[in-house]
């Protein structure tokens, strides 16, 4: 195999697929990228099992061929070479020559026959969303997936194409997150799937925030996400996803728009006396102001209060102040609207899209 390509074509593609691979390997060939040359196209692939990526792009090949090297060492190699072409040699024993001006490195790497199969997925249907929408859509709820192995359903985003609208949810059992995207496809392609939640945090680590198709294509156990020159194939996690339109309150009695910014900020600053053992804010409505405070007992208390427009009766509830910061700080709405109870009911973040965060309250001392 051998090749010539621009650093920034080779470190681009590179980039994208180091995502994947840990520092710690039972199979050796798993902390390896497996480069292949063919029809003047380089692809780059790498794997953990669970999750598959294939970068591709155009180059000078000069000949055919394949082989696997260790792809954190050549990527900290690109990334120190000048700006300028790269050639990359492989012989039949795996080792692989980088030169680059007067630069010239050997890597010993190892053979294609080692490396897994990459996944075949030819989707029945496919689904077609802007990248940069479906990376949004993710971004504003992934964090409220559960982080808990033993709930193997609640560890990843529910994805739901159904209606011609596209449903993700997240929940942790003390928070939900759920937003939803019109879009066009056949009845006969609604489906339901659960995405693990690494294969999400690749998702966003590798999805750009460009107008340009991204392809979801579906079948059995396996999702794949097709973009430009990239391809992701992820297993999906088995399991009947519960039934999370029971945690939404059907209404609320009190509704009240705030500033996001403002909210947001206020949190964060009350929250810099919290310990270990205080966890909650207390929010108290009355009279045209939110007061939030916060106190710990060895170390202090805080409080902020913020003008908004509420004149029912007096109403003191408490939340996790990260779980509300991890709502606000996704959002990009001006104004959020809380819409709440009593001390005893979840709360909801609304906003101006087609989303929510419902919230549990905490018990306030």
């Amino acid at each position: 195999m051998k090749f010539m390509a621009e650093k920034n074509t080779i470190l681009d593609s590179l980039q994208i697929v180091q995502s994947i691979v840990g520092m710690r390997h039972t199979i050796p060939v798993l902390g390896n990228v497996l480069i292949s040359a063919s029809n003047n196209k380089i692809s780059f692939t790498t794997t953990d099992i669970d999750v598959s990526i294939r970068s591709s792009f155009t180059a000078n090949v000069e000949e055919e061929g394949s082989t696997t090297l260790p792809v954190k060492r050549v990527l900290n190699i690109i990334k120190e070479l000048p700006a300028d072409e790269i050639n990359i040699d492989s012989n039949e024993d795996n080792v692989s020559e980088v030169v680059c001006n007067s630069s010239k490195f050997k890597i010993i790497g190892l053979p294609e026959s080692d490396f897994p199969e990459f996944p075949k997925l030819d989707g029945e249907f496919s689904f077609v969303i802007e990248q940069g929408l479906f990376k949004d859509m993710l971004k504003k709820i992934a964090y409220s997936t559960s982080t808990d192995e033993t709930r193997r359903t609640l560890s990843g985003v529910f994805m739901q194409f159904k209606d011609e609208k596209l449903t993700m949810v997240a929940t942790d059992c003390r928070r939900l997150s759920l937003i939803e995207q019109e879009m066009e496809f056949p009845k006969e392609a609604e489906n339901e799937v659960i995405i693990p939640n690494k294969t999400v945090n690749y998702l966003l680590h590798i999805l750009q925030n460009e107008d340009s198709e991204l392809k979801i294509y579906v079948k059995n156990n396996m999702i794949m996400f097709e973009f430009d020159e990239v391809i992701m194939v992820s297993k999906l996690i088995d399991g009947v996803y519960p039934n999370y339109k029971q945690v939404i309150p059907a209404q609320c009695e009190k509704r009240v728009q705030i500033s996001r910014e403002d909210l947001l900020a206020a949190i964060r600053r009350v929250s810099l006396v919290i310990n270990s053992e205080t966890i909650s804010v207390k929010l108290k409505f009355e009279n045209n102001s939110l007061q939030l405070s916060i106190t710990s007992p060895e170390i202090g208390e805080a409080q902020e209060n913020i003008p908004i427009k509420y004149s029912d009766n007096k109403t003191v509830i408490g939340f996790n102040p990260i779980f509300m910061m991890d709502a606000l700080k996704n959002l990009t709405s001006d104004d959020i609207y809380l819409e709440f109870t009593d001390n005893l009911s979840a709360g909801v973040i609304k906003c101006d899209i087609p989303f929510l965060c419902v919230i549990m309250p905490m018990r306030l001392d």
